[in-house]
This record gives structure tokens, sequence and C-alpha cells, in this order.
């Protein structure tokens, strides 16, 4: 049968474009380990909101005004005039939040199941470049809108610039365009922020893929599915499960994985449905989120003659901030909170451990790691708040804890015991095995009351159920006690 206008079309754009061969080495013959948990969606969602991003970000710049006398106004009638406008702006003041609550969470899997670790130091790099470059867009676009909090927080972190020795007072002076922030300022936050960061982040972020997918994805237990596949089973059984995995691609080597698609491409849209689900209910209800997604102080005009009582950035500025202030001289606080995500950089040489996942360390470091999750989160509470004196005293605390995690490891991780690995990747119990269980547990941690309504008809209602709740959070400690020995 002679084939069809479209299929020669479509032939004619593969043969000279690879777009089969892309899919299937990055999606359809790309094998992932098959014991992924939900700490592996964020990788995805951070993706997804990186495109929620660039195409709100595209809308927003059609009815912006880069000038300060128009700014602020233009933002206004963004929210008020343009149809649907007030909705893409919520989403990109949103997105611009959870994009770092997901970067967050994908950093901290990685500490987890150390996914920086060799072979993966590459892709390590990138992932932190790619947090790099995510501040400075969010910091840039964070001066756009022309509010009081904006402007004045854009004149604090340049004047940072300063402190740096010679060349300090040239820089800053370069960075903002201008003596003070100003029209000049804006403009060129605006040109970075919609051109050249997200041409750079763009980069990064296909770098980041292709060294992952050249060295291959990590897995919760830590272990090299390549040295996997030389085991004590039978040869029988082998073949026998190769057959299995192998499908379609008869050259397929590699044991204890499945296809990336469709098996976790499936997954992913699971996950992607329970993140917009949250994503959308903060949009419709509460965009703000009480003043830390969008500061109350930035509905008001940027006034340069009048200061915000309390100056500090969004929230996922504040743990570095928090450092800053902490440290009372100038060029030594921007040194510390410069140092703070330098020595992430170097996490891939300073962990010292023979093993990858927290599941088979010692407790010396899942310890660690812990009081490095709260210092972290407490400096990041502190930066939120009026530098007070008691307020700076626990802020030098948890500093000396975020940098004794780091600089502290080479030691900690050298010294620490861990647990022998298993042969295989081991055995995950899916959603709808856990489900009986935390049918249980909520059975247990409520009791059902009979309720007498208005009309005097008696019903039954679910209340909570003090000595269920108690022993729940008794177990869940035992559990966590144990899990750090």
């Amino acid at each position: 049968m002679k084939p069809s206008r479209l299929t020669l079309c479509g032939n004619w754009i593969l043969e000279r474009f690879p777009l089969t061969n892309l899919w299937n080495e990055h999606m359809a013959h790309y094998y992932a380990p098959k014991n992924f948990n939900f700490w592996y969606f964020f990788g995805s969602l951070a993706l997804l909101v990186l495109v929620n991003q660039f195409l709100t970000g595209i809308l927003l710049t059609m009815n912006y005004k880069p000038d300060a006398k128009l700014a602020f106004d233009s933002v206004e009638y963004i929210m008020r005039d343009v149809n649907w406008g007030w909705l893409v702006r919520y989403m990109h003041s949103t997105g611009a939040s959870a994009f770092f609550i997901v970067v967050y969470l994908h950093m901290f899997r990685g500490l987890l199941y150390g996914s920086f670790k060799h072979p993966r130091e590459l892709i390590w790099i990138f992932g932190m470049l790619l947090f790099v470059a995510l501040m400075a867009e969010a910091f840039m676009g964070y001066l756009l809108p022309w509010g009081q909090m904006s402007y004045w927080g854009a004149q604090v972190i340049i004047s940072l610039f300063s402190a740096i020795p010679v060349v300090g007072d040239e820089l800053s002076l370069w960075v903002r365009g201008d003596y003070v922030v100003s029209d000049a300022t804006l403009n060129r936050f605006f040109a970075f922020h919609v051109i050249a960061v997200p041409l750079v982040l763009v980069l990064l972020v296909f770098l980041h893929i292709v060294a992952l997918h050249e060295v291959g994805s990590n897995n919760p237990d830590g272990l090299d599915l390549k040295k996997i596949k030389q085991t004590g089973r039978r040869k029988s059984d082998e073949e026998e499960e190769e057959k299995i995995l192998r499908g379609n691609n008869p050259d397929l080597k590699i044991m204890d994985s499945i296809p990336f698609h469709p098996y976790y491409t499936v997954k992913d849209l699971v996950g992607v449905a329970v993140f917009l689900l949250f994503f959308a209910t903060v949009i419709f209800f509460m965009p703000e989120m009480g003043g830390y997604f969008l500061e109350h102080a930035n509905f008001i005009p940027a006034d340069p003659m009048k200061t915000p009582e309390h100056i500090a950035p969004v929230w996922y500025f504040t743990p570095f901030y928090a450092i800053l202030r902490a440290i009372p001289d100038k060029f030594a606080g921007v040194i510390g909170m410069g140092g703070a995500i330098v020595v992430l950089f170097l996490l891939p040489w300073l962990d010292r451990s023979k093993v990858r996942s927290i599941r088979y360390r010692g407790g010396i470091y899942k310890k660690a790691l812990l009081l490095f999750v709260i210092s972290f989160l407490a400096l990041g509470y502190l930066g939120t708040q009026p530098a007070t004196p008691t307020a700076t005293t626990f802020a030098r605390i948890f500093t000396v804890i975020y940098f004794g995690f780091f600089l502290l490891m080479p030691l900690y991780t050298r010294w620490e015991k861990s647990k022998p690995l298993p042969k295989h990747l081991t055995y995950q119990p899916s959603l709808e095995e856990r489900l009986p269980a935390l049918i249980d547990t909520f059975h247990e941690v409520t009791v059902l009351k009979q309720v007498q309504l208005q009309d005097g008809t008696v019903v039954n209602k679910r209340r909570p159920n003090a000595r269920g709740i108690l022993n729940v959070i008794t177990r869940l400690a035992i559990k966590l006690k144990k899990s750090l020995d």
C-alpha cells in the first residue's frame, strides 16, 4: 500500500532529525531502578513548574512596563483589567515559591540517598548551578513589581556587594546601573529576568538531564544496577528475569530496572495531579500565604523616601539571610552567606562514606542530617523575624550547626559503621499494599461518637481519639529512634 503524504512527511523529518532516537534514549529505552519512591517525584515536578514559570512569564510581559513610573501600575492593570490577569500573576508568584519548595525537597532527596556520590558528581554540580541560577532569577524578578519590599530588599542585597574589598563599590554600582536603585536597575533586572537567566536555566536543565541519563539514576538503596547483575542466583532465574525486563529490546542487560516510559511517566502523572491540587488551592484561596509568598508591603508602591519597618527577603532566601545577619562583620557575613551555598558544591568530596543511601549509613550521619534540617528550617524562620539579640544568638547557633554538618562530614562519615548492602534492590510495598495499615491507623486515631443535630437527628461522627493519637506518636518516636541508632 502506498504510504500517505503524512507518513512521507514524517519519514522526511525523522531522516533529518533524530526524534525517535531521542525518545527511545531518554524515555522508552531509558531503564530506571524499579524501587523509586515518592521522593523521586520532585525532579519531574521541578520541570513542570519551570514550564509554568516560562508560560506565565511570557503572558505577564505582554502587559508589564519595565519603567519605574509605570511598573507598579502595570502590575495593578494586569490584576484588575486584563482578562484572567490575576490568575496568571498568581500562578507566576505562587510558582516561584513552589519552584523552591520542589527544588529544596529534590536536594534533600540527594542528601538522603547519596545522589551526589560517585559517579554522579557532575549531575550534582549542574544541579547546584541550576539552584544558583534560580536564586538569581528569583531575586531579579522580585524587583519587577516595584513595591516597597521589592525596592528596599533590592537596595539591601545589592549594597552587600560593596563589602567586597577593592572592587565592591564598582561592582554594586554596575549591578544597580546607578548610585541608587532606580529605573536603570529595573530595566537591567528585567532584561536578565526575562532573557539572560532563563537561557542559562534551559541550558543547565539540558546538561543536568543528559548527565543523569549518561550514568543512570540513583535509587533509595544507593546500589549500582550494573553490579547487581553479578549475583549468586541460578542462571535460569537470571535469564527468566532478564526476559521479562528486556521486552522488545533484546540488547538490554540491566537487571532490577524497568523502562522509564510508561511505568514512571504514569507514576509521575499521579504526583503531578496531587501537586496541582495543592498548587490550585494556594492560588485560589491563599495566594499571599499570609505574607510569605506575596508580602503585604509589596502592595504599596515603592517609595525611596520611606523605609519599611522590617526589611526581609522572600522566605526561600531567609536561611541565607539569617546567616548573613548572624555574623557581626559585614564582609564576613557576605562570605558566610556565600559559603553556605559554595559548601553544597563540595558535598561529593566531603562525604567519605562507603555507602550512598541513608538506609545503610550509621547513626552519626542520620543524627547529623536531622540537625542540619532543623538548623535550616530554624534559620529560615529567624530570617523572617526582626534581628533581636535573642534571635541573633539562636541564628549563630544554627549557623554553626549548618556549617558543622558539611565541614565535619569528612570525619564522621569516615568513622561511622555502615550496614551491609543487599545484593539486590529491596522490595518497596505499593500504596495498595500500604492502604490497610493506613486505614487501621485512621481508625486508631479517631473514634465514632453519636452527635445529635439541631433537628434531633442522631448521627455517628468521627472525633479525634487522644489515646490512639498518643499511641501512634509513641510508635513513630520509637521507630525514629531505632532508625537513628
